[in-house]
């Protein structure tokens, strides 16, 4: 969409848009359940690391935006601590407490060590108190892969870094300090939903060059054609892809591209709503997101949806909702049939729900692929894969496109596509796939 729009923007014409959904925005979709309660793909929030994206979000929903202050939660030994963790660690018991800042003190006299993957990343940055207690357990639980097979190079933003004086200074003055974060604001639509955005950006591109329920079943390199579901072949000069990139390596048949794209791994995500009757309890009124890194529940993060607009649910002043998210993998089974269940018990267990009886409702989509997982050799299989599909004017990009999480939410994403537009006519660099730390700490 990025890409089509810019594509428009510039006058251009002579592109075409195939969609295999009869909507846009991929991942960044929603849906209207049987009872009326609005529910994403995933508990996607509005905030920008670019001036363009902000402007073309203002020109797609103009005012009908709502702002919101982050207000997210840890749920850890039976309470919501606030987030960033490390920075509020005076809601701990005593043990856990004392635990968590000596691993930071050992941490901060041992000096750096250069980390070989995430998890020895998570331990040399945090101690082993708070990897034991809450990051590694959490990463699991997001990840669904070990911590050992994942890289550390893409944490970037995505993980708060330790200012220990700023950690003992919270503990002794007894001070909440949640305002860490990229996100630390953000703006959500009034209504329909993140879906709702992506139907007003597809809507400022003229309806002849997109196709809906459009699906490529096969991708022929050589000769530059594609062929879709319905038996119809198209012709391209250039090809800008983002199917996932084990999905296109299959559709093209290429050995040596299938290989490569074997080795790169990605998660399972099932997003869970639960539509609820009456108001939330005082303890949820103004949260937002929560984190679950323990094992009293199935889901890592849980989104109070009503909170992001009244108008996802049917009627506010008689609903709200909570929409959950879990992760699987080889390494983290899920129990399909009982998921909606077992959530429910999660949502008990962790003083979400009150009683099961205030339930009006449940949903779940099952997003095959959840996160691209950034596995040590990603990179090397990465930059190999674009190399080999741009000597055929193929260009692999989006979440799982390019295969990078760092760059992988809605702003990235249009981002890649506007950028790479950029890069074909105008030959500017495409700062979002090539260098995400620049672009990250951009803004």
């Amino acid at each position: 969409m990025g890409a089509a729009y810019r594509l428009h923007e510039l006058g251009y014409t002579n592109f075409q848009v195939l969609e295999q959904n009869s909507y846009p925005g991929g991942l960044a979709a929603s849906f209207v359940d049987h009872r009326g309660f609005t529910w994403d793909l995933g508990g996607h929030v509005q905030f920008s690391h670019y001036a363009y994206f902000d402007q073309l979000m203002d020109l797609a929903l103009g005012t009908a935006w709502l702002q919101h202050l982050r207000q997210s939660y840890i749920w850890i030994r039976g309470k919501f601590v606030p987030y960033p963790f490390q920075n509020n660690l005076r809601h701990l018991p005593p043990e856990d407490l004392i635990r968590c800042v000596k691993g930071l003190i050992r941490v901060r006299n041992n000096g750096h060590i250069p980390p070989a993957n995430f998890y020895d990343w998570i331990v040399q940055s945090f101690g082993d108190g708070i990897a034991d207690l809450f990051l590694l357990p959490y990463n699991f639980k997001v990840w669904a892969h070990p911590a050992k097979m994942m890289s550390h190079r893409w944490v970037g933003e995505r993980v708060a870094a330790v200012d220990l004086e700023r950690v003992v200074e919270n503990v002794i003055s007894g001070r909440d300090d949640p305002g860490w974060g990229p996100n630390s604001t953000f703006r959500f639509p009034a209504s329909g939903g993140t879906g709702a955005v992506w139907k007003a950006v597809a809507g400022l591109i003229p309806e002849r060059h997109l196709a809906y329920n459009t699906a490529v079943r096969q991708v022929d390199a050589m000769r530059r054609t594609i062929r879709t579901a319905d038996g119809a072949e198209q012709a391209y000069d250039i090809l800008i892809s983002t199917l996932p990139l084990d999905v296109l390596a299959q559709m093209m048949g290429e050995d040596n591209l299938k290989t490569r794209a074997s080795q790169l791994k990605y998660s399972t995500t099932h997003v869970v709503g639960v539509g609820l009757a009456g108001q939330p309890p005082v303890h949820l009124a103004s949260k937002n997101w929560m984190y679950f890194p323990e094992a009293d529940s199935p889901f890592y993060r849980v989104t109070v949806f009503s909170n992001y607009s009244p108008n996802n649910v049917p009627d506010p002043s008689r609903f709200w909702s909570l929409m959950a998210e879990v992760s699987q993998s080889p390494f983290r089974a899920v129990a399909e049939h009982s998921l909606i269940q077992d959530v429910i018990k999660g949502m008990l267990a962790t003083q979400l729900l009150r009683s099961e009886g205030e339930i009006v409702s449940t949903w779940c989509q099952r997003l095959d692929r959840g996160y691209p997982v950034p596995t040590p050799d990603r990179d090397e299989h990465l930059a190999a894969m674009l190399i080999n599909l741009e000597r055929d004017e193929i260009y692999s990009r989006g979440r799982f496109g390019a295969w990078k999480y760092e760059v992988a939410n809605q702003d990235h994403s249009c981002a890649q596509g506007v950028e790479l537009v950029n890069r074909l006519l105008f030959g500017t660099p495409e700062m979002t796939l090539n260098y995400p730390a620049v672009v990250n700490q951009a803004r």
